[in-house]
């Protein structure tokens, strides 16, 4: 291929990505399957890498993330972008709605009612229709550049349908199901977890490597031009429809209202639908929608006097914390852990609460008996809001995180760049004891009757040490043990001999190796092909795989260098551990594309329970098969599985025609697969 032909080339294939992106990510219709665009995506960065020189700066290729920024710019705001002011009930809207009749006189007012998205304001700087500048909100009159990472969010035009000069503010935020896949991962590998999906989009679009933010699925809402040259717009509602026109994503529940009545009505719909959402939305923003009567209304000091954010009721409860109870992790995190009163919130009774770390402790000035505020961080984990420190009655205690490790005594220590305490000695009773258990768990070695509870029981009675001594157990050690009747150890023994046959990312993931989770485990196994091969890799092999990072390639290569990692290896072969790959291949796009199984390229959404296989499970089925499995449904679903007593999703999808097997449809496919 000379220069001319791959000029054309990209010019066709930068149009189609923009098309069909624009199609996916923007009016959530695709036209294409998800395979059709990463094929002409990879063939895009082919011929790009061959003729750099014709690489622009609005390819698509940008959205997989450039070079790492030395640091982030300042940036100062034209236009401010000024906070709202709140309304926290009914009595409030119709007092804002008062107060605006009064600058209105006699000229009707109207309301845009938009849902307010729980993520990170930015501002979008276009000329000539081209992006040129993304930053963040900061204080109002100045943010930081970060336009590197806002071009690898899709939902962000790289170019715009018209050559408009144009500055527009929005919202990025993490989707529910992007927030729940980074904090397993992150669990997983034993890093610390984002509180809640702001904080995650927000720690996401201010990495200074911008291939971070690339994977982190985020998107964006626009909902509002700062400056616009060249065209006269008279309304709020219009200038939302014109940005929609242009090419963004604008919210499609937004709403223009005639009366405050219908503004209340929307509010009330939203604090119980907001949970059916695939985002997270802490109110609701509503704006007058006249800008001439915006403008002659004007602003106090802090915010527009034309608009209001009405406030969800907060799912927050008070109750004592009684104590703090430290846990050791199997990497040695020693992570501090609320013991409170019982109480309810959202729906279900709390008596443990997250404090994250020692750092939080003392910023958030935790003391023993303190009453506190609970809540349910993304209304799944417990955790210390703050301290009520009014109601403080002179018998709190101070609560100091221990110096030594409080299972093996061990001094603790904080590695450069952490912020949590951690135990290195590699005999801590804990981190063996939570290894054990990481070990023989459903993700991992999938042991049935290895519980939590009997793990703890084997590992005080000595019979276990390391995981290799779990397929040197005795029927007779097994029976002396309490609860342990004759049934019981057969299934277990035979359970445990049954897992010598699981294929090798089960057994790397179970090892427990730092940074690679149960998806990475998969990857290394399905490339490397066995355990030696793993073993004898370089850091450059090991990058080389996709999505193994340098951090991911640096523990694998260090875990293997121990002499007591090598022995363990060795023990569990002479057990008669299978080392090998031993699971299908994964479904490619030419193999999807010639597969006989009709979930090949289909979108599939799993809810309700299943009863013949877990949820990873069919997870895992499904994506071997060449599904892609999301969290949600929408208009992109193609399939819907239904288990027992699914909700929401199954009657959403059954709103939009989408197709729903049961479990037995789901089985009789797999095995035709």
């Amino acid at each position: 291929m000379d220069k001319n032909q791959a000029t054309e080339q990209l010019k066709e294939l930068r149009e189609k990505l923009e098309k069909y992106g624009y199609h996916y990510y923007v009016l959530d219709t695709p036209i294409v399957p998800d395979e059709e665009y990463d094929r002409l995506l990879q063939e895009l960065l082919k011929i790009e890498e061959l003729f750099p020189d014709l690489v622009t700066e609005d390819s698509p290729s940008v959205r997989i993330g450039g070079a790492i920024l030395p640091h982030f710019t300042k940036v100062s705001h034209k236009i401010p972008m000024m906070s709202l002011g709140n309304s926290f009930n009914e009595q409030d809207l119709r007092d804002f709605d008062r107060r605006v009749r009064q600058f209105a006189g006699d000229t009707p007012v109207s309301y845009v009612c938009e849902l307010k998205i729980d993520g990170l304001a930015v501002s979008l700087t276009y000329e000539a229709g081209k992006l040129v500048r993304g930053a963040t909100r900061g204080d109002g009159t100045t943010g930081e550049d970060i336009t590197s990472n806002l071009k690898t969010v899709p939902a962000v035009p790289l170019r715009l349908n018209n050559e408009v000069d144009l500055e527009v503010r929005g919202e990025a935020y993490m989707p529910k199901r992007s927030f729940e896949s980074l904090n397993k991962a992150k669990k997983e590998a034993e890093e610390e977890p984002f509180a809640n999906p702001r904080n995650a989009a927000a720690g996401s679009l201010r990495q200074l490597d911008p291939k971070i933010a690339a994977k982190r699925n985020l998107s964006l809402f626009v909902y509002s031009i700062g400056e616009l040259k060249g065209r006269d717009i008279d309304s709020h509602y219009e200038g939302l429809s014109f940005l929609n026109e242009t090419g963004f994503k604008v919210n499609k529940e937004t709403k223009r209202c005639e009366s405050i009545d219908e503004v209340i009505a929307y509010t009330e719909k939203w604090v119980e639908g907001r949970h059916e959402l695939d985002y997270e939305i802490d109110g609701i923003v509503i704006k007058v929608d006249s800008l001439k009567l915006q403008k002659e209304m004007g602003f106090t000091a802090k915010s527009p006097r034309w608009a209001t954010a009405f406030k969800f009721p907060a799912e927050e409860v008070i109750t004592k914390l009684l104590d703090i109870e430290l846990n050791v992790g199997r990497t040695g995190v020693v992570t501090p852990t609320a013991i409170l009163e019982p109480v309810s919130v959202a729906g279900t009774t709390v008596k443990r609460a997250s404090l994250h770390n020692e750092d939080l402790i003392r910023e958030k000035d935790v003391k023993l008996g303190d009453s506190v505020v609970v809540k349910k961080a993304g209304d799944i984990i417990p955790e210390v809001v703050n301290v009520l420190v009014d109601l403080r009655t002179g018998e709190e205690q101070d609560f100091h995180m221990p110096t030594h490790c409080p299972e093996c005594e061990s001094e603790l220590v904080r590695l450069e760049g952490e912020v949590a305490l951690r135990c290195i000695n590699p005999e801590c009773p804990a981190q063996i004891r939570e290894g054990l258990i990481h070990f023989v768990s459903r993700t991992a070695m999938n042991i049935d009757g290895l519980g939590e509870k009997v793990i703890t029981q084997l590992f005080s009675h000595q019979l276990v040490h390391n995981v290799a001594d779990l397929y040197d157990l005795k029927k007779d050690e097994l029976l002396n043990l309490e609860r342990m009747g004759e049934k019981s150890v057969d299934n277990l023994l035979q359970s445990i001999e049954n897992s010598k046959t699981n294929s090798l990312e089960r057994v790397l993931f179970g090892l427990g190796i730092r940074f690679i989770g149960s998806k990475a485990a998969r990857t290394l196994a399905m490339h490397f092909e066995s355990m030696d091969h793993i073993q004898q890799a370089s850091k450059e092999e090991l990058i080389a795989v996709d999505e193994i990072g340098e951090k991911m390639a640096d523990s694998i290569v260090s875990y293997f260098e121990k002499p007591e990692v090598l022995e363990l290896i060795d023990q569990l072969k002479q057990a008669g551990l299978n080392m090998s790959y031993t699971g299908p291949k994964p479904v490619t796009v030419s193999d999807a594309e010639e597969s006989n199984s009709v979930l090949a390229g289909k979108t599939v959404v799993l809810t309700g329970k299943l009863e013949q296989l877990t949820r990873d499970e069919a997870k895992e089925k499904l994506e071997l098969l060449g599904s892609k499995v999301t969290g949600s449904v929408s208009k992109k679903t193609d399939l819907v599985i239904a288990g027992t007593d699914a909700g929401s999703k199954r009657a959403k999808a059954e709103d939009l025609g989408i197709e729903i097997w049961d479990e037995e449809r789901l089985i009789q496919e797999f095995n035709q697969g």
